[in-house]
């Protein structure tokens, strides 16, 4: 089994159904493919879904100790559990903590008949293909 750990998923790859995400809670998913392994989570908050790489930008690593726990207890914020990092859920921004102003790395996704997918990376302006 390759173990690169991969900055990015392919689109179109269905993770779990909607329900399997409950309002104000988050879920941890690895993709593999030929290429590597991708460690990303999915926070489920007013409806919306967010998607972020795991990896805090502070020192690299998961944020969560423990599987799937990566909000604070009142769901507000995303919490890094090593170094106590904190993050909007809408944008990764870091609110507090270590690395104050940086950003975790988002992960689209989409919501397609009931299904969270990986979507499509966005284009960097000004690029063509």
């Amino acid at each position: 089994m390759n173990e690169v750990r991969l900055a990015a998923t392919p689109p179109n790859v269905k993770l779990c159904r909607t329900e399997e995400i409950a309002e104000g809670r988050a879920r941890n998913f690895v993709v593999q493919t030929r290429s590597g392994r991708f460690h990303g989570f999915v926070v489920r908050r007013h409806g919306m879904m967010y998607g972020y790489v795991d990896r805090c930008p502070h020192a690299g690593v998961p944020l969560a100790r423990v599987l799937d726990d990566y909000l604070t207890p009142d769901g507000s914020l995303i919490a890094c559990n090593w170094h106590g990092a904190l993050f909007t859920l809408d944008e990764g921004l870091c609110v507090g903590g270590p690395c104050l102003g940086q950003r975790l790395t988002a992960w689209p996704v989409c919501v397609e008949e009931g299904w969270i997918k990986t979507g499509n990376v966005p284009a960097v302006s000004g690029s063509e293909e």
